[in-house]
């Protein structure tokens, strides 16, 4: 089963995560946390890993909504956006499908809000995709 969105780029890592929380705030969601894994598990395991940074957005609109219909939806909140080096050295930035993730609650209210987070996850990673390609062409 998918339960993310994703697409992947060749760019600089640092850029791709800026232009994915700019993209991300263009389309209503804040980011409430964002986690370095790579330093991370440097820092507490002594271990290296890839480039990888969860970040957490919230609509807050949309999740107000949300808990509105299922108040222990907050156990899935914030969406998860992760942006990550892949093996081959390409950047990809993947978003937890919503759709998929409520349907665990089995509530058609949230169905509606689900597609709605979906697409806007959709339109991030099409804005992140044209962003990047714009300024490589430059």
């Amino acid at each position: 089963m998918d339960y993310t969105i994703q697409m992947s780029v060749s760019a600089d890592f640092d850029h791709v995560v800026e232009t994915t929380i700019d993209a991300l705030k263009d389309e209503g969601f804040g980011v409430l946390c964002d986690i370095d894994v790579r330093a991370t598990f440097e820092e507490k395991l002594g271990e290296e890993f890839r480039q990888y940074r969860i970040l957490g957005a919230c609509n807050p609109g949309l999740a107000h909504e949300g808990l509105n219909e299922e108040i222990e939806l907050g156990a899935l909140l914030p969406c998860n956006v992760i942006v990550y080096e892949t093996d081959d050295g390409d950047i990809t930035v993947s978003a937890i499908d919503p759709q998929q993730l409520v349907g665990i609650a089995d509530n058609e209210a949230l169905d509606s809000i689900a597609t709605e987070v979906h697409d806007r996850f959709e339109r991030v990673l099409a804005s992140v995709a044209d962003e990047l390609e714009s300024s490589a062409e430059i």
